[in-house]
């Protein structure tokens, strides 16, 4: 019994292991991990007033991304890979930007973890891309990945997924158009379409059924404002997208993408 005391005071007495984070940029793989990024000589203590994952406000050590993101120019597309499969898509340029929505890369320090996200869920951490004067910029909730694991330099959404492509034919101010980008931004790190995504998280949504064929289109909108409202069940994870997140007339342009895409499976 007293050896078994030892080994529990010398595993405790154990400092907790780092978390990993590794960038892909290119020409240029670093790995950081937590315990050098809390020191960092760019590392702050800040206050997120509202917190996306928290919805309170929030305190964290971190490191402005953009110091960490080397050789990476604003045309350049990001990735944000995440711990569960969520693959959030971020154009490099507002991750740049000093200002005034600022990128933050926010560091758990594993000897004090953040509270976790919910009954039976893990933390934020062990990085979180959180922002600073968010609403200056127009950030929006899917700009926010948690649990990161990787950051990697990739080829744009278009370029990589030519099947998530509206017709060509479509004119420039279609709103078709405007729901590809807003799908690009709101769906794509959960979601597939037409088996096309890097995501590994929520369901393919044209393959074999888009949601506009057997959604009457009412209810589909209730279910994309409040999922739970629609459909409740305890794992439940797709977040509900509020009119101040995705306003009416961009909800619009959202599906009639999804519409659209409905005539155009492989």
């Amino acid at each position: 019994m007293r050896h078994c005391f030892a080994l529990l005071a010398l595993l405790l007495s154990l400092p907790l292991a780092a978390a990993q984070l590794h960038l892909e940029l290119g020409n240029m793989s670093r790995q950081w991990d937590s315990n050098e990024l809390l020191v960092h000589p760019q590392a702050r203590d800040i206050r997120i007033d509202q917190d996306v994952s928290y919805k309170r406000p929030m305190h964290y050590r971190a490191v402005p991304l953009a110091t960490l993101l080397t050789g990476i120019k604003p045309d350049d597309h990001l990735q944000a890979v995440a711990l569960d499969g969520f693959a959030a898509e971020m154009p490099a340029a507002a991750l740049l930007q000093e200002g005034p929505a600022r990128a933050w890369l926010a560091v758990e320090d594993p000897a004090k973890p953040w509270p976790a996200l919910g009954k039976g869920k893990p933390s934020a951490g062990p990085f979180y891309l959180v922002w600073t004067a968010p609403q200056a910029n127009g950030i929006r909730p899917e700009q926010w990945p948690f649990q990161i694991a990787t950051i990697r330099r990739l080829a744009s959404v278009e370029q990589r997924f030519p099947a998530l492509l509206p017709d060509p034919n479509l004119p420039t101010d279609d709103p078709v158009r405007k729901g590809f980008a807003l799908f690009q931004q709101n769906c794509l790190a959960c979601h597939r379409l037409n088996g096309a995504g890097d995501a590994q998280f929520g369901p393919d949504l044209n393959l074999p059924h888009n949601p506009t064929e057997y959604f009457q289109p009412a209810f589909l909108r209730q279910y994309i404002r409040n999922p739970q409202s629609l459909r409740q069940w305890p794992q439940a994870r797709m977040p509900g997208f509020s009119d101040s997140v995705l306003s009416e007339q961009e909800l619009d342009a959202l599906l009639a993408y999804l519409r659209h895409m409905a005539g155009r499976k492989p």
